[in-house]
């Protein structure tokens, strides 16, 4: 038993003795150039490592620095840039006939700038593939390079990296993942092979991608093929960089689904989760999340995509997008359709901030269903939204419309009541920087009657609308002729005037004189009834 252990303890000691005298016994640089030569040759770039220090309790060799270059189209700087390379090794190779069996790479800490031109090519496509400039390699490197058996790669790692990407030509705030993780296991250029990574994005939020990729396409690397799991928690749409604060759009987004990739189209099924959205210059933050349900295709090259599905709900009420996206603009353009039927009022209500749409201060809407019907065309900074929009048995709480119509209200009797019932509403809009415009504006108030006009509200929330209202049998109803009496909406939507158009009454009353058929008699009587006459 004795002689057991203590042969035992003497290859213990014999190993601790080799493990400390190998990395003076064995000169690692005598390696580099073959290793360069084919880590130059398989990336299409040039390589190159630091000092090469053999680490036997690591497993492997380590690499003070470690540079690749960049495609030549795109800068004179690198590409990646760390300060060490660590590459595991198979040791009794090593030990025995001094050659370098690759098993894995792991870069440390690197600096990675991507760059993608106007249009859409990016600064990485070319790595590996036939397209790719192979370096020139000296002959002691082609001459280690014959010596030395294939480089098979069980592992490839990026451990707390970091990575820019640029749009060239724009002002867009260059997209930061920070904390990089990257591992590729089995990597071969001619078959599929599993990766995964994991990131920090600056400004806020992760994103997280398992799957598999390959095999690397020869002719672009950016249209390898790959299906992979994609997570997005929390990730902040200006502070990132994605979203421009000038476009008027803000949130926190959640994504959890699938992303695949063929030919240079990538095809993302998702559930998308909007947390402090704003949808508008000006808008105010949701103050509950919106939920989408998302299909969409994007062509890397094109850099444009097609909304095939998005599903948003919000709560009760779902509205339909579709349409296409181009991003080889500055800012984006889009070309999409938002369509929705029945869609519970108290459920829209609370997206009203988010849009910049304002009611009367202390009002609410508390019933009532919405129909839209909108398209949206150009860029971001100068979005065309137009269509139709239309409303069921709105009710507007704490509004009492009536006793807003002033004069009209003493004069026609309309009784008052605590909140506003619009049985049905109809209007045409289009919406620009400049604010909205309602056309052909159709309405109808219990209590009150029919109302028709236009308008505009103004970004600030400005409101000047040309009224009629038809007041049934009231007395007054005629004086504004067939379309009713008419009145006009000022102020702000947040403390609207809503006003009789004396100068329309007038107008109209004339007419009828000149005509022989003023219900009034003449101008006279028109004013006297309107200010200080005896009501009827």
């Amino acid at each position: 038993m004795k002689r057991v252990a203590g042969i035992v303890g003497g290859v213990v000691v014999l190993l601790l003795a080799v493990a400390v005298a190998l990395p003076f016994l064995i000169d690692a640089n005598q390696f580099r150039p073959a290793l360069e030569s084919r880590l130059s040759a398989a990336l299409g770039r040039e390589v190159k490592l630091g000092d090469l220090k053999v680490s036997v309790f690591s497993g492997g060799v380590a690499a003070s620095d470690l540079s690749i270059s960049d495609d030549p189209a795109f800068s004179k700087a690198p590409f990646l840039r760390a300060e060490s390379l660590k590459v595991g090794v198979e040791l009794l190779p090593l030990i025995l006939s001094r050659k370098l069996n690759v098993t894995g790479i792991t870069i440390v800490e690197p600096e990675i700038n991507l760059v993608e031109t106007a249009a859409g090519v990016f600064n990485f496509s070319t790595i590996g593939t036939k397209t790719a400039a192979v370096p020139v390699r000296p002959p002691e490197a082609a001459a280690a390079s014959a010596q030395e058996p294939q480089i098979s790669i069980a592992v490839i790692k990026i451990s707390g990296g970091r990575i820019a990407l640029e749009k060239t030509g724009t002002k867009t705030k260059p997209l930061v993942l920070e904390k990089l993780n990257i591992e590729v296991k089995n990597f071969s250029a001619e078959a599929p092979f599993p990766f995964s990574l994991s990131a920090a994005v600056s400004g806020g939020g992760t994103i997280k991608l398992d799957g598999i990729a390959g095999p690397l396409d020869q002719g672009n690397a950016t249209d390898t093929p790959f299906n992979a799991k994609l997570k997005v928690d929390r990730l902040d749409l200006t502070g990132s960089g994605l979203v421009s604060p000038a476009d008027g759009v803000a949130g926190i987004a959640s994504l959890d689904g699938s992303a695949q990739s063929a030919k240079g189209v990538i095809a993302v099924t998702a559930k998308l989760t909007a947390e402090q959205l704003v949808l508008a210059k000006g808008g105010t933050p949701a103050k509950r999340p919106a939920e989408v349900d998302l299909v969409v295709a994007h062509n890397l090259a094109r850099q444009s995509g097609e909304v095939q599905r998005m599903a948003i709900h919000l709560g009760a009420a779902v509205a339909n997008l579709s349409g296409s996206y181009r991003l080889e603009t500055e800012p984006a353009a889009v070309d999409l359709k938002l369509t929705g039927s029945k869609m519970p009022l108290t459920d829209l209500a609370t997206f009203l901030g988010p849009l910049n749409i304002a009611l009367p201060t202390g009002a609410s809407i508390d019933q009532g269903t919405a129909d839209v019907n909108l398209a949206a065309q150009g860029t971001l900074d100068k979005l065309v939204t137009q269509g139709t929009v239309g409303a069921e048995n709105a009710r507007l709480a704490n509004y009492d419309f009536a006793s807003k119509l002033q004069v009209l209200h003493e004069f026609t009797g309309i009784k008052a009541e605590p909140h506003t019932l619009i049985r049905t509403l109809n209007a045409n809009v289009r919406n620009t920087v400049d604010g909205t415009a309602l056309d052909n504006v159709q309405f109808a108030i219990a209590g009150i009657g029919g109302m028709t006009g236009a308008g505009t509200i103004s970004p600030s929330h400005t409101l000047n609308f040309k009224m009629r209202a038809a007041l049934g049998g009231n007395a007054l109803a005629s004086l504004g002729g067939p379309g009713g009496i008419p009145f006009t909406i000022q102020g702000t939507a947040e403390n609207p005037s809503i006003r009789p158009d004396v100068q329309g009454i007038v107008t109209n009353e004339l007419k009828g004189i000149v005509g022989g058929k003023s219900p009034a008699g003449d101008a006279s009587k028109i004013l006297k009834n309107l200010f200080g006459g005896q009501k009827k």
